[in-house]
């Protein structure tokens, strides 16, 4: 790394800063306080996160499926489950050696962003929590009064998707790739698209099949909530 490069640090969210899937708790969060059926929401989300692991998850499907309830109940009542969420579920699953981490490069001088494919609706209040200014997550398309519509906008920041969004956050201000000496931590092999393209990929309590990559590439491995 040279001097005068710009100090990028790239964090997933869910099960890498996270010991949990943000948006996988938030569809059990909105069941256990009665928005959705049990049996039946539990089941299709269950299915959805069986095809995230396998890298076989749809995910415009999803986006439609895992912000629907909070649709229906519109913005106000929304944005109230969402702040108990965070008090509830998120704020305890914080682990502290999770937040020294990101600390750590903040102290250093590192430009730190979060870039995750869970949506903005859900993560960006835990963005927040951890202090990260920087969020790169899957837009949601809104209607005529501001309100989600269940669409994606734009490109989502999932597999592929996230070496996009990150070059497009890099344009947008003034930064080559070519410039910027990049950090990426992630758990899983759905971002192995973007941990390709750091300087530094950091396997993240990978799961099996990135840490077979990791282990055969000589990528660090760090366990964080070992």
């Amino acid at each position: 790394m040279t001097a005068d490069k710009t100090r990028l640090a790239l964090f997933d969210l869910d099960h890498t800063l996270l010991p949990l899937d943000s948006d996988y708790a938030w569809g059990v969060f909105t069941t256990d306080i009665g928005w959705t059926d049990p049996q039946h929401f539990r089941q299709r989300n269950d299915d959805f996160f069986t095809h995230y692991q396998a890298g076989t998850l749809d995910i415009h499907d999803y986006v439609r499926f895992a912000t629907e309830a909070a649709r229906r109940q519109g913005p106000e009542r929304a944005h109230a489950a969402r702040e108990r969420f965070m008090r509830e579920v998120i704020g305890p699953a914080i682990k502290p050696q999770a937040r020294e981490l990101v600390q750590a490069h903040q102290a250093a001088g590192d430009l730190v962003v979060i870039v995750t494919a869970t949506n903005e609706f859900v993560t960006r209040p835990i963005a927040e929590a951890f202090g990260v200014e920087h969020l790169i997550a899957v837009e949601l398309a809104r209607d005529a009064s501001g309100w989600i519509t269940g669409e994606i906008a734009g490109v989502p920041s999932f597999r592929e998707g996230k070496v996009r969004r990150v070059d497009d956050w890099l344009r947008q201000r003034g930064l080559a790739r070519a410039a910027v000496d990049m950090h990426f931590y992630s758990d899983s092999l759905n971002d192995l698209p973007l941990l390709e393209q750091a300087d530094v990929p950091v396997a993240t309590n990978p799961d099996p099949r990135l840490r077979l990559v990791a282990e055969q590439r000589g990528w660090r491995i760090l366990n964080l909530f070992d």
